[in-house]
């Protein structure tokens, strides 16, 4: 071996002590857990766990909790082989029960422990402590008085388990500006039932007048709240940001949601032993969360001339490639306006290009990020433009102006000015002119000249040069075509202005669209589809009507169907079919189990449409 071996070896004998003591160091994990919510007067425990052996456990300071117990260690320990690797886990933990003194969010710090010489700390965790119950006669009257006055569709009780299960509909505003973000949440509150499932065949609504960007829901999570007087634990079923379109007041119709509940059967006790050997049933439990009016202001008035319709908070950076370039070469100028708001309606800014350059169009990259406090990134834009003349140009600032929702005024934000100095390239001349927005050389020009033939014009018919012009069959050739042309334009004409008028395309193809529908839903209803049924049957006298009235969906409501019809002169007996059944597959939709029979609804949608089509509006 020689000496350089022998120092290398030498090396790697010292470095494998420090190499083994930062693996150590990265592979301990020493966390501390507990729940984020407790009740007032409730135990609750506290742990610490580390997964190498460990020694002199030193808990925090606890002056918000009592210990009424431990700490108490365990551990564990499992080897497994998997392709011939062997793998050990080891986990030794140390429990605590604690008792919450007060209400209120507490902290308990970091707690420390020793693993082979090295000290190391858990992490700190936050605790909110919650009221206790009410007594249950409070509880059982003021509470549920509370819930019903207040939001009479929010509550709906289990009786057979006595608890509780509703839905709230919360949004983080009711009265916002146009475009500005709402989040919306549908949450489940839940106390003295098992939910074996949170949701089944959920119903959302439209979300008519809002743009709708949904955030990714994940496994759902529950936590324990208090509300009306009560312990609830909570879970979020659905979460989305809504960018209201229009001005007015905007409402969100109902949601439907199932829960699956798991109840004890109730049965004749017959012996000691029955209770050790209940048995459970799943009862499905239909929920509805009320709908919400959201008051969308319009944005005031006086909007900046570059206003390109962004709402929120944002910012301006911009960048150029180069100040100095040569004549057909690129240069690029990057623009980014981020920040938080309804960003995928913000418009791209336009550069003023001065002459002289070739212009690109601009390429656009969004990046966006849905979080519960709003869509929040940036748009990224790259312009593109090739220098074809030299010369000293000034690219103008581009001004990007928005209306401000924390300050409510609407504020512009100007980038910086740029020089570039375009320099002759290699073999241009000083003769260079402009043509049709081309750059052209005046000695390719020259050039182009030399090469110009004349072109032979005279006919192709061989009378034509012996002085007789054009013989008749030639003139048929010419007119026929010209008489066919203005043959189809006279027939066509009345079709192409009837096709441009768009409400009265709609109005004749109303009853084949909802022909269409109906087909459908008989299919969905011979296959035992019943809620896409009912949801295709609203959806053809929806879609029917609104063809046929000349009313867009979004304005579509009963009271501006029957009041349409009474303007048109429809009978009281017709106004009130077509409103029953819209009545009806609105109930379905929401309500199938209480819903009559699918062939009545069925039959009605299509006589209602039968009877409107013979009706003249």
């Amino acid at each position: 071996m020689s000496t350089k071996q022998r120092i290398l070896l030498l090396l790697a004998c010292l470095a494998l002590p420090f190499m083994a003591l930062q693996l150590r160091a990265e592979d301990v994990s020493f966390r501390a857990n507990a729940p984020k919510q407790v009740i007032m007067g409730q135990p609750f425990q506290l742990t610490f766990s580390v997964n190498h052996r460990a020694k002199d456990l030193r808990a925090p300071e606890m002056p918000d909790f009592d210990i009424i117990a431990g700490p108490y260690s365990s551990q564990s320990s499992s080897t497994s082989f998997i392709n011939g690797q062997r793998t050990s886990t080891f986990s030794l933990t140390y429990t605590y029960t604690l008792m919450p003194r007060r209400e209120g969010s507490f902290t308990i710090d970091p707690a420390s422990i020793v693993v082979g010489g090295d000290t190391y700390q858990s992490n700190a965790l936050k605790i909110t402590v919650l009221p206790a119950d009410e007594a249950a006669t409070s509880n059982s009257s003021s509470a549920r008085q509370q819930s019903a006055s207040a939001a009479p569709q929010q509550t709906q009780t289990n009786r057979s388990t006595g608890g509780d299960i509703f839905i709230k509909t919360q949004v983080s505003k009711t009265k916002v500006h146009e475009q500005e973000c709402i989040l919306l949440s549908y949450k489940l509150y839940f106390a003295g039932v098992d939910v074996a499932q949170f949701t089944n065949n959920t119903k959302l609504p439209e979300f008519k007048g809002f743009l709708k960007q949904e955030l990714e829901q994940g496994e759902i999570q529950t936590e324990l709240e208090h509300y009306n007087g009560r312990n609830y634990q909570t879970a979020v079923l659905y979460r989305t940001l809504l960018f209201p379109q229009k001005a007015g007041d905007i409402e969100i119709e109902p949601a439907s949601f199932e829960a699956v509940i798991r109840v004890q059967n109730r049965a004749q006790v017959r012996s000691i032993f029955d209770d050790f050997f209940a048995t459970y049933s799943n009862v499905t439990k239909p929920l509805t969360a009320p709908g919400v009016t959201i008051h969308a202001l319009p944005l005031p008035a006086g909007k900046p001339a570059g206003f390109s319709g962004g709402v929120g908070t944002f910012g301006i950076h911009s960048s150029i490639s180069s100040n100095s370039i040569t004549t057909n070469d690129a240069v690029t100028v990057k623009l980014s306006i981020s920040g938080k708001g309804n960003m995928k309606m913000i418009k791209t800014p336009s550069i003023d290009w001065p002459d002289g350059f070739e212009v690109y169009d601009p390429k656009v990259t969004n990046n966006f990020k849905s979080t519960a406090s709003g869509l929040s990134g940036s748009k990224d834009i790259e312009y593109l433009a090739i220098a074809r003349a030299a010369g000293d140009y000034v690219i103008p600032p581009v001004t990007f102006s928005y209306f401000d929702t924390q300050d409510n005024t609407y504020k512009t934000l100007t980038t910086e000015e740029y020089t570039v100095h375009v320099a002759r390239g290699a073999g241009e001349t000083d003769q260079t002119v402009v043509t049709s927005g081309v750059y052209t050389n005046k000695e390719d020009i020259q050039r182009l000249g030399s090469d110009i033939r004349y072109i032979e014009t005279q006919p192709l018919d061989p009378n034509y040069r012996k002085g007789k012009g054009l013989t008749g069959l030639w003139w048929l050739c010419y007119l026929v075509p010209a008489l066919l042309s203005l043959l189809l334009f006279i027939l066509f004409r009345k079709q192409i202005r009837d096709n441009a008028d768009l409400n009265k395309v709609r109005y004749r193809k109303a009853n084949k669209v909802a022909q269409k529908r109906l087909k459908k839903a008989k299919k969905l209803m011979t296959s035992g589809q019943d809620a896409t049924f009912y949801e295709e049957i609203e959806r053809a006298a929806w879609s029917y009507l609104s063809d046929r009235l000349s009313i867009p969906q979004a304005n579509l409501t009963k009271e501006n169907i029957a009041g349409l019809l009474n303007e048109k002169g429809i009978s009281e007996e017709q106004i009130k079919e077509v409103t029953g059944v819209l009545s009806t597959a609105e109930f379905a939709r929401y309500a199938p189990s209480a819903a009559g029979s699918k062939e009545e609804l069925y039959n009605a949608t299509a006589k209602m449409i039968d009877n409107l089509e013979s009706t003249k509006l």
